[in-house]
């Protein structure tokens, strides 16, 4: 079944790993979780098996791509499929020099016949939903009629499904940072793009903080899709499921979310993982929490030591009062 994008999280470069995206589903059944984006080459040439590994637990999961050669790219999307995602996304909207200098990412959106090819070739190989997730410009091109040729050109090839970071990327002059910052938002572009291409999802990204919000943009867009405040304040999506799905979500504590990882973290403990590469992505649990500076200094000191293992999750637990119940919104 093609997966709802009512509600996802933006794939994010050394955060949305596999630990994250556990965590994430311990707290809602949900949401749409993405990948880091991978690369053709990665996959192609490097160990595909740790590029694409998940548990099933992290299901609906996307796979995020960066390239721009067909061939590669369809090759990559039968990967997908094979290893059990349900969608594949081609990234169009990452600003980075070393991206761009692959023909990777936003740098992309000057070249929308290559990217309709790209998608053409990913839709023929894989018969998961093949989407793209793009900016609305770039510097040099950043009108309103170059930004759609770019979505009924690649609408033209197949795609059905278009993620939009409401800001333009510049590729001269700004760092990836500065570029998820200083470009200005303008979601009344993501809102005329649905009106314009209706029959189109239209799924928006950018700068989107509280449900307040989401369902502001929801009233005029097919989705939301969070980036960083999912990833910071983790326990917003324990009321994902009841807010935009009418659902129950898994969780009654945050303490409860992070024990149920216990069999998950010991398992990659003893698959070799550090607990460090783990405990960072749940430093964000206990946000604005009593005690929760606490929980966050005593896994900072702690979790990086030799050996260290669930014993320091449960004392950095210790930091902090439980239980409360869940506040959706």
């Amino acid at each position: 079944m093609e997966p709802s994008r009512r509600f996802s999280i933006a794939p994010m470069m050394d955060w949305t790993t596999p630990h994250f995206r556990y965590l994430a589903r311990q707290l809602s059944l949900h949401t749409l979780l993405y990948t880091e984006m991978v690369t053709t080459g990665a996959l192609i040439h490097g160990d595909t098996e740790r590029f694409l590994r998940h548990s099933p637990e992290e299901y609906p999961l996307a796979l995020q791509l960066g390239g721009s050669d067909g061939g590669e790219l369809a090759h990559c999307a039968r990967l997908a499929g094979q290893f059990g995602f349900n969608e594949v996304n081609l990234n169009v909207g990452c600003p980075s020099d070393r991206v761009q200098n692959n023909m990777i990412g936003a740098c992309l959106m000057a070249h929308p016949d290559k990217v309709a090819q790209a998608v053409s070739a990913m839709i023929e190989a894989t018969d998961l939903p093949v989407t793209v997730k793009h900016r609305i410009g770039i510097d040099g091109r950043e009108s309103w009629d170059q930004l759609c040729e770019f979505i009924e050109k690649v609408s033209a090839a197949g795609c059905r499904t278009f993620i939009v970071h409401a800001r333009i990327a510049v590729l001269e002059g700004l760092s990836p940072k500065e570029n998820r910052d200083i470009p200005p938002l303008k979601y009344d572009w993501v809102y005329r793009l649905k009106e314009t291409y209706p029959d189109l999802e239209i799924i928006i990204n950018g700068g989107i903080r509280t449900f307040e919000e989401c369902h502001q943009h929801l009233a005029h867009t097919d989705g939301v899709m969070l980036g960083r405040e999912a990833y910071h304040n983790p326990w917003l999506l324990a009321g994902v499921d009841p807010e935009f799905f009418g659902t129950p979500g898994p969780a009654t504590s945050r303490h409860d979310a992070l024990r149920a990882m216990f069999p998950f973290i010991q398992q990659e403990l003893d698959r070799g993982v550090f607990l460090t590469h783990m405990s960072r992505h749940v430093m964000g649990l206990f946000h604005g929490q009593p005690g929760g500076r606490q929980f966050r200094r005593y896994l900072s000191e702690n979790a990086h030591k030799p050996g260290s293992g669930l014993e320091v999750i449960e004392e950095a637990l210790k930091r902090v009062p439980e239980p409360e119940p869940i506040a959706a919104g």
